[in-house]
């Protein structure tokens, strides 16, 4: 039986776990041992030795990413660590899970990994809708407060941390780093340019690290039980376990820490219960709204950063989207893309003008007034939209579903433009 380090304390009512709880299940031990045992370059090294991959989606390993901060100095003072909660991706709710029902461990793994950085300033960066999440932080920090856990001196140590709660304003692009820390600082979440790194110049100028609240809440497991126990819960290559979740026709839509590399298969068949009665499997998103579509053949291979990218797609957030026969995959397609063309930051002109003429475009298809040379138009789109081509990520990831759709689906978009009609709408 696989150990899970993140969500095996947890009530199994919709309760967060209390201080008390918390520490009766080993909380705080590891943010103990690592200010009076460790040294900051010593917690870099163990989480660098761990394979710890962000698990916001880009899968960058997290101690080398701690490793791009320079030592504080009178130049560029001490480092932020940002925690990113803002979990707008469609499909995506695993980061809800850990901040309503476990927000201890989110403030042990984000005062770690401030440790680590040398910062002495924690930003929890929360999504506007998750106010639930946001008061049971708000409980926390003022229970961490209270037993000298956040603030001056935290185990009598020299590591001092203040640590506040920031409720985003509510647009996707502040799920992006840079445009999250524009957010933070009161201005246009629109992405800045990259070097510098917000490593080193981040917030306020600062180095700033922004981590994903699942990535920082593996953090204390690794420093309680070791580097070698947390590669063994894998898999495959990709160290830990991961959050797995699973929306759309499914029996049972859900999240589960399963083994990193668990397969798709396994997620949505014994996790999720299998599709519904009268429904089949034709396709699924893997990590949520901005990953490529994968088909039945790919249900096989390990959900992990590597074996993903090899199947076409990425692992993302792991929060698989279901796609079944009686779902029409245009329609699908072009309520994903409407929504990244509205949460455009209006940044740059590929991003801000092309993804409202894709959407048009899929709007002609699915209601009938599609022409055979829109595909060719769709296609260049996917190119002229893709990485390299735009400022930030957000358009190339809104290409991903569509340019997949095209690839596996296309049969359906030839069957619009010729019967003029959504034949989901009619035939099913």
């Amino acid at each position: 039986m696989v150990h899970l380090p993140l969500t095996q304390a947890m009530k199994a009512t919709d309760e967060a776990l209390s201080i008390d709880e918390y520490q009766d299940a080993g909380g705080y031990a590891a943010l103990r041992t690592a200010v009076t045992a460790m040294t900051p370059g010593e917690v870099v090294a163990a989480v660098t030795e761990s394979n710890l991959k962000g698990r916001g989606g880009a899968g960058f390993p997290t101690g080398k990413k701690w490793s791009f901060v320079p030592r504080p100095n009178k130049r560029n003072g001490a480092a932020f660590l940002v925690v990113n909660a803002d979990e707008m991706e469609p499909g995506t709710f695993k980061d809800r899970l850990l901040l309503e029902r476990n927000p201890h461990l989110v403030l042990e793994g984000a005062l770690a990994a401030a440790f680590a950085i040398q910062a002495d300033t924690v930003y929890l960066f929360v999504r506007w809708a998750y106010k639930k999440a946001a008061q049971r932080l708000t409980t926390a920090i003022a229970e961490a407060r209270g037993r000298g856990y956040i603030g001056d001196n935290i185990f009598g140590s020299r590591f001092c941390a203040r640590v506040h709660v920031h409720t985003s304003f509510g647009r996707y692009m502040c799920g992006e780093e840079t445009g999250l820390l524009n957010a933070l600082a009161g201005k246009r979440a629109s992405p800045r340019g990259k070097p510098p790194f917000p490593q080193v110049v981040g917030l306020c100028g600062r180095p700033t690290v922004v981590n994903n609240v699942e990535t920082v809440c593996n953090v204390p497991p690794i420093l309680a039980a070791g580097s070698a126990w947390f590669k063994s819960l894998s898999k495959t290559g990709d160290s830990g376990t991961k959050l797995y979740g699973a929306s759309g026709r499914v029996r049972a839509p859900g999240l589960w820490e399963l083994p990193m590399g668990t397969t798709a298969r396994e997620i949505i068949e014994k996790h999720a219960g299998g599709v519904r009665s009268g429904y089949s499997l034709r396709g699924f998103l893997p990590g949520g709204a901005s990953t490529d579509f994968l088909t039945n053949k790919h249900l096989d291979v390990p959900m992990d950063f590597d074996a993903m990218q090899g199947a076409g797609s990425r692992l993302g957030t792991g929060t698989v989207i279901v796609l079944d026969d009686r779902t029409c995959p245009v329609a699908m397609v072009h309520n994903l893309v409407a929504f990244f063309a509205r949460e455009s930051c209006g940044w740059c002109t590929p991003c801000r003008d092309g993804l409202p003429w894709t959407r048009n475009i899929l709007d002609d298809i699915e209601h009938g007034k599609g022409r055979p040379e829109d595909l060719d138009r769709l296609e260049l789109h996917c190119k002229l939209l893709g990485p390299g081509r735009t400022f930030c990520a957000l358009a190339p990831g809104a290409m991903e579903p569509l340019q997949s759709a095209l690839k596996y689906f296309r049969e359906d978009f030839e069957r619009h433009i010729a019967e003029k009609r959504c034949p989901y709408k009619h035939d099913r």
